[in-house]
């Protein structure tokens, strides 16, 4: 958890820090965070305004948003990109979860109930341009596409897609053994 944290808040300050102390004050900041800022809220729907979670993600997503208030910004536009779990075949969670699915053993994750909101790679990267490049994005913006899914129903998608059977259950009970309280992120 440590590692989590510090890799966030350390790698942050540290980037800032560095280019401040080079004399590169950016024009506009756009930070990479992610909708576990949110919390494990159900079936809620969310939005940018929507209040902020608790628990260990989004206690990690506040820290590493505060960062963007590091000592000279204060007139800097900034951008919070909130993002949700990034597809695309070469890496992200896709890349991870292919190899399961493509032997056979693909399934929902404990109940399979808990939602999906994802993005693909390539629309993640539109983003973060848009970001960049129009002064009207200040702020939180969540990086998910408009339609989430539950864990269940990608499952399903995805073999699918891969042509292969996804009923193979990872049970929410192994998942707390093997991950503790890390299972939150697969759980939730």
């Amino acid at each position: 958890k440590k590692k989590i944290l510090d890799s966030r808040v350390l790698g942050t300050r540290n980037l800032l820090k560095g280019a401040m102390d080079a004399g590169c004050k950016p024009k506009v900041l756009v930070m990479a965070s992610a909708i576990g800022i949110y919390g494990d809220r159900g079936s809620e729907s969310l939005s940018e305004t929507s209040p902020q979670g608790i628990g260990f993600l989004a206690d990690v997503c506040r820290a590493w948003e505060k960062e963007s208030n590091y000592p000279g910004l204060e007139a800097v536009r900034k951008v919070n990109l909130r993002i949700g779990i990034v597809l695309g075949k070469e890496g992200g969670a896709l890349q991870k979860l292919l190899p399961i699915f493509k032997l056979g053993g693909g399934g929902p994750v404990g109940n399979g109930k808990q939602w999906m909101s994802w993005i693909h790679r390539s629309d993640l990267v539109e983003m973060i341009l848009y970001s960049l490049s129009h002064d009207n994005v200040t702020g939180a913006v969540n990086g998910v596409a408009p339609n989430p899914s539950t864990n269940a129903e990608f499952s399903k998608a995805l073999g699918k897609a891969l042509k292969r059977p996804a009923f193979m259950p990872a049970p929410a009970f192994a998942l707390k053994i093997a991950m503790g309280e890390m299972s939150e992120l697969v759980l939730a």
